[in-house]
C-alpha cells in the first residue's frame, strides 16, 4: 500500500479538495474480492467508473534465439511492439483452485464487476468500465476448451486475449442498462513487470533503439505518463459513442506528442458470448463451493 498512499499524497497535493480513498485487493483472490466489493458498496451509493488495470505476469521467460532472429528480420518492429513469440510464463494454481493469470487478470476483475453490477447499472447515468488489455493479446494464444490456459506457456497473452472477449460480451449484454465497457493498451511501458522480463541494464541499453523505432510505430509510449494517455482519453468521451469492438492505443509519435488510436480487435462476438457464458459458470461453480464451505 505504501506505492498507493505516496500517490495519494501526491494527487492531494495537486488536488487539495479530492477525496480520495484507497482500499487494498488481492484480484487473484475471490475472498479478497468479496471482501472488498463489501467494502465498496458501503462506502459507495453508484459508480461512474471502474478501471479494472490490475495484472501479473509470473516467472516471465524470453526466447533468445527468437530474440535474436527477429531482431534482424523484417518483424523487428513488430517483435518489439507486441513480443510475439518471445514471451512465456510459468503460470501456479490460486488457493481456490484457478490458475494464477487467469484469476488475476480475468476472473478476479469478473466477479468484482458482478458484485458491483447494481451500483453501475444506474439508470440516470451511464457507467463505464475499462480494461487494459495488452499489444500481447492473441487469438492463437488464447482456446475456449482451454480458457484458464493450463496446457500453455503463453498465458498473459491468453488471459488479456480473454478481456477483449469479456469487454465485447458485456456491451452486449448491458449497454441496455446503461453500463459501457471499453479496452485499453497502454504501450510498450517501462515498469517493474517489464524489468522482469529482462533486466534494468539490458532496457537501458537498448532504449536508442526503441526511440528510433518510435518513429516507424508509436506504440513504445515507454513512460507511465504516456501509456496512460488512453486511460485518460476514455474518462473524457462519452460512453455510448465509443466502438465495442475497437482497442484504444496509447501512442507516442516519434517528437512525443500523445494520442490515442482506436483498433479493430481480432475477435468475433460469437466467441465472446461463449467465453462470457464459461465465465458464468464458473461463478456459479464457484458460489456453490463457498455455500458448502
Amino acid at each position: 500500500m505504501q506505492r498507493a498512499e505516496t500517490a495519494r499524497a501526491a494527487l492531494l497535493c495537486s488536488h487539495p479538495g479530492a477525496d480520495i480513498a484507497l482500499l487494498k485487493v488481492d484480484v487473484g483472490s475471490l475472498k479478497s474480492v468479496l471482501e472488498a466489493a463489501k467494502e465498496l458498496k458501503q462506502r459507495y451509493r453508484r459508480l461512474d467508473y471502474l478501471y479494472l488495470n490490475a495484472g501479473i505476469m509470473p516467472n516471465p521467460r524470453i526466447d533468445f534465439n527468437a530474440f535474436i532472429n527477429g531482431l534482424f528480420s523484417r518483424k523487428a518492429i513488430h517483435m518489439f511492439a507486441t513480443g510475439e513469440g518471445l514471451l512465456t510464463q510459468e503460470d501456479q494454481v490460486t488457493e481456490d483452485g484457478l490458475q494464477n493469470v487467469f484469476a488475476t487478470n480475468v476472473f478476479g476483475h469478473f466477479i468484482l464487476l458482478r458484485e458491483l453490477e447494481p451500483f453501475l447499472c444506474q439508470s440516470e447515468k451511464e457507467s463505464l468500465v475499462i480494461w487494459s488489455s495488452s499489444s500481447n493479446a492473441r487469438r492463437s494464444a488464447f482456446s475456449l476448451t482451454d480458457y484458464q490456459h493450463t496446457q500453455g506457456k503463453e498465458s498473459y497473452s491468453s488471459s488479456k486475449y480473454a478481456t477483449d472477449l469479456l469487454s465485447v460480451a458485456l456491451n452486449n449484454h448491458y449497454n441496455k442498462q446503461g453500463l459501457y465497457s471499453s479496452v485499453v493498451c497502454p504501450g510498450l511501458v517501462m515498469t517493474h513487470l517489464t524489468y522482469g522480463i529482462l533486466p534494468p541494464f539490458f532496457w537501458t541499453l537498448i532504449l536508442p533503439i526503441m526511440l528510433l523505432i518510435r518513429m516507424f510505430t508509436n506504440s513504445f509510449t515507454l513512460s507511465p505518463y504516456n501509456g496512460a494517455e488512453a486511460l485518460v482519453w476514455l474518462f473524457k468521451q462519452k460512453p455510448e459513442s465509443l466502438d465495442p469492438l475497437a482497442k484504444y492505443y496509447s501512442c507516442t509519435s516519434g517528437l512525443g506528442s500523445n494520442y490515442v488510436k482506436p483498433v479493430k480487435m481480432d475477435l468475433d462476438e460469437e466467441a465472446a458470448e461463449a467465453f462470457y457464458q464459461k465465465l458464468l459458470d464458473l461463478e456459479t461453480k464457484y458460489r456453490c463451493w463457498q455455500n458448502v464451505k
